[in-house]
């Protein structure tokens, strides 16, 4: 589940993960190791399966950064995950590679090359634990690569994202090609956003342009938010829209109420209308525990109601 307000999820890409537990210190080096892991029962909205335990995520990420001097740091990421491991995915005997990558952080500013998030992973407002379809238009096509050149940076309120996933055509590693631009700022209480993104799956395939706007402010006890995305393939036009609201019930509970619509041209029509709820223990805020319940609406058809309730541990 991605973050209500944009510019606060928005992390630089060195190694300087927040909520980290620290191995090693010294000499220049910081080794930092970061996990998230999240155990759900969940009754699927899908008529075909029974409740089940879901794992989203199991996740371990290692995060490591040189002092280079005069504001300058190298830093590398390998992040694993174990979800589908721990499902028995018949492909995922074990870890599953997630990013592998390395950079130097000029302070501010970021470059870093490997396999890691395209820069319009970073859009989006909606706040569901679990999507029925995709959340985003970008999310349909595709937001991640191994051949990926990333550049971040930050200028006082304005936050500028921007990838590309080199054909690496031949290679082992080859799976599509891509051009990707974010940006965020904040106007007064509003906070703003884009995304725009050309991408080829082969190189002999015709370029698949998405580009998506949104906007979030935050009231105090209530933050609201939207977003729209937009996919054009040649064939058919995907458009998805988000509408989410958060409130804070209590210092340890919040509450997110949202919508989320997908249309793809005049053949599927998908409505999804979800409520949950977080509790963080007080002492631990890292550990939360959580329940969604999802009404799901697909071409004029009401499917059975998509429910679940489970614990989260983040370090």
């Amino acid at each position: 589940m991605k973050k209500l307000i944009l510019v606060a999820a928005i992390a630089a890409t060195s190694a300087t993960a927040v909520n980290a537990a620290t191995i090693y210190e010294g000499k220049g080096l910081t080794y930092k190791l970061k996990g998230d892991l999240q155990v759900q029962l969940r009754d699927n909205a899908s008529k075909t399966k029974d409740a089940e335990i879901e794992f989203d995520d199991l996740e371990l990420k290692n995060s490591v950064s040189y002092d280079l001097g005069d504001g300058m740091k190298a830093f590398g990421q390998l992040d694993f995950g174990f979800k589908n491991a721990a499902e028995d995915k018949s492909d995922y005997k074990g870890s599953q590679l997630e990013e592998a990558y390395i950079g130097i952080d000029f302070g501010g500013v970021a470059v870093a090359a490997g396999k890691q998030n395209y820069a319009t992973d970073e859009f989006g407002v909606e706040g569901a634990y679990e999507h029925y379809e995709a959340e985003d238009a970008f999310d349909a096509v595709s937001t991640d690569g191994d051949d990926v050149i990333r550049f971040d940076a930050s200028f006082n309120n304005v936050t500028l994202i921007a990838s590309t996933e080199l054909k690496a055509e031949g290679e082992g590693s080859e799976n599509g090609s891509s051009y990707d631009l974010f940006v965020a700022t904040e106007v007064g209480d509003v906070e703003l956003a884009a995304a725009y993104q050309t991408y080829k799956k082969t190189p002999s395939s015709d370029a698949v342009d998405s580009w998506g706007v949104s906007a979030a402010v935050d009231l105090g006890t209530v933050a609201l938010a939207a977003d729209y995305s937009t996919s054009d393939t040649g064939t058919n036009d995907l458009d998805i829209y988000n509408l989410v609201a958060k409130f804070n019930v209590a210092e340890t509970t919040r509450v997110f109420v949202g919508i989320t619509k997908q249309e793809l041209d005049a053949t599927t029509d998908v409505t999804q209308v979800y409520a949950n709820v977080t509790y963080k223990f007080p002492t631990q805020k890292n550990v939360s525990l959580f329940a969604e319940v999802s009404d799901i609406e697909e071409d004029g058809k009401d499917l059975d109601l998509d429910m679940l309730m489970g614990m989260r541990i983040k370090f």
